[in-house]
């Protein structure tokens, strides 16, 4: 390899397994579809089950916790593990790059920096500039509103949204600024660009204009959508036929039981949340076309991938007109039907690390360094093999002349797989909000909350996650939960903590 990659890594927030056109859903993605047309998809790769630990081990190739990122940015509950600021012991990708000659570039949502650090006036340790990011333009904070984010920021200074703003659309546009300034450079070295959407998070918010072209597609509702969905998928070879596709959650109404005024205003929650999916894909398409215009296509790795599960969580304003819908006005989310139909075949969601919560299909695309051309692969991979992958393609030293402190990386390059090879993956560990669960192998041992029990699942023949075998495996689990408890023990997981999110706020005030 005589010039090294510029490498665009895009992450979106909240998106299920079966979403893009391109996996098995219905929604218009023609730009993601492409890349996946002509690249690899990645069809067990994971992320964490949530969106502040996903981001921490994307970008230092570490697991959530020895990140400080064991919770959320929300509240420091007091040890390493669990500070909800990035931890100084850990590199960014940026920071690994950029010796190596790369510029760096960030684009859309931080969500690493302790919320009481978000502000331009606090600390800035934990800010993008500040840990390895030559420009910045995006939000400090997570979730917020499409049209006016809290924490809108531009390196490190606050900064406003402009006429006929739209943050989906802000990313995109200052993703493709940054590709245009670096081609105009004198000397062209490579470089770095971390587009990370809020789309398809919560609030649900969209233009009219793109909602309206969604509206009555949905009002099969989510049991026909979801069946529809699966089958896809099969035709696809994104799923093996004999996993089975999961009941409907338990805690999700038939859709034959809902009036019609609630199936019109589910119809609309969903159209609202696919027009999101199309205008962040829309978004891709303009990055793309930007590498285009400047030839810098032939010669850019796309990674592409999500940082959770679709999310359940019922988000709604007392007594909120449906008509207001997608303006700013409302605050609503698209709720644990559509939730469980993203998810599609898996149960549970966003938090949780059962398929459902973990599962994102990562593209990878590459003209000169991918010969694959719409490949499936099917071997186990993690959110922390992104840094070993790009540290692989800059020929970057991870930890040179730094503090013995940072630790090892724990993930393992993609590099192989693009060239047709397979190795060996070691185990992959999770833990969030005391949901534990590990996977080596075709193996998988997987619990709720901190007291819950370790189920015991075959991946290979069922992914789906319906047949426990854990009283027939004993040995099995005993094996990985051994396993599992070694890596706990030495990456700060320890002691577990499962206390809901608002204990956990207010304990730490």
């Amino acid at each position: 390899m005589t010039q090294k990659p510029n490498i665009v890594l895009i992450m979106v927030d909240d998106m299920g397994y079966s979403d893009l056109g391109c996996c098995g859903g219905e929604i218009q993605t023609p730009n993601l579809n492409n890349l996946a047309d002509n690249g690899i998809i990645f069809t067990h790769f994971y992320n964490t089950a949530r969106c502040c630990p996903a981001r921490a081990s994307l970008l230092t190739g570490l697991y959530p916790h020895q990140a400080g990122m064991g919770w959320m940015t929300a509240a420091n509950l007091g040890s390493k593990g669990y500070s909800g600021d990035l931890d100084s012991d850990c590199r960014t990708i940026a920071e690994v790059l950029k010796p190596e000659g790369y510029s760096t570039y960030m684009s859309g949502k931080w969500h690493l920096t302790y919320d009481q650090f978000t502000s331009p006036e606090g600390p800035k340790h934990s800010w993008p500039c500040q840990r390895g990011f030559d420009r910045f333009y995006g939000t400090t904070k997570g979730g917020g509103s499409y049209y006016n984010p809290p924490s809108l920021t531009l390196n490190n200074d606050a900064t406003s949204p402009g006429e006929d703003f739209y943050y989906t659309d802000a990313i995109t546009n200052h993703a493709c600024q940054f590709i245009s300034d670096h081609a105009n450079k004198t000397v062209l070295d490579p470089f770095f660009l971390y587009t990370a959407y809020t789309a398809p998070h919560w609030p649900l918010h969209a233009r009219e204009q793109d909602i309206s072209k969604y509206r009555g597609r949905f009002n099969r509702g989510w049991d026909v959508m979801r069946e529809e969905r699966y089958h896809r998928m099969v035709e696809k070879k994104l799923i093996d036929p004999f996993w089975k596709l999961s009941e409907r959650d338990e805690d999700v109404p038939a859709w034959a039981s809902l009036s019609q005024e609630e199936k019109d205003v589910f119809d609309l929650r969903m159209a609202i949340y696919a027009a999101q999916v199309e205008v962040m894909d829309r978004g891709v398409g303009e990055i793309i076309d930007s590498l285009k215009f400047h030839n810098m296509l032939n010669n850019t790795l796309i990674l592409f991938l999500s940082d959770n599960g679709g999310c359940h969580e019922e988000i709604h304003r007392m007594n909120q007109d449906p008509s207001s819908f997608g303006t700013d006005e409302s605050f609503e989310s698209y709720g644990r039907g559509w939730a469980n139909v993203s998810n599609t075949p898996f149960r549970l969601f966003k938090s949780w690390v059962h398929e459902g919560g973990i599962s994102t299909p990562l593209i990878a695309h590459w003209p000169n360094g991918i010969a694959a051309k719409g490949e499936l692969n099917s071997q186990p991979g993690h959110i922390t093999d992104i840094m070993p992958t790009c540290l692989e393609l800059a020929n970057a030293k991870y930890n040179t002349g730094h503090s013995e402190r940072i630790p090892d990386l724990v993930g393992s390059s993609l590099v192989p797989y693009f060239d047709g090879n397979n190795h060996e993956r070691g185990p992959i560990f999770w833990e969030h909000e005391g949901n534990r669960a590990l996977r080596h192998g075709e193996w998988k041992i997987v619990a709720k909350g901190v007291d819950g029990l370790w189920e015991l699942y075959n991946i290979k023949a069922d992914r789906s996650e319906l047949n426990n075998l854990a009283k027939q495996h004993p040995d099995i689990v005993e094996d990985l939960s051994t396993e599992w408890a070694k890596i706990a023990s030495n990456t700060h997981v320890m002691p577990l903590d499962g206390r809901g999110w608002n204990e956990r706020i207010q304990n730490s005030l």
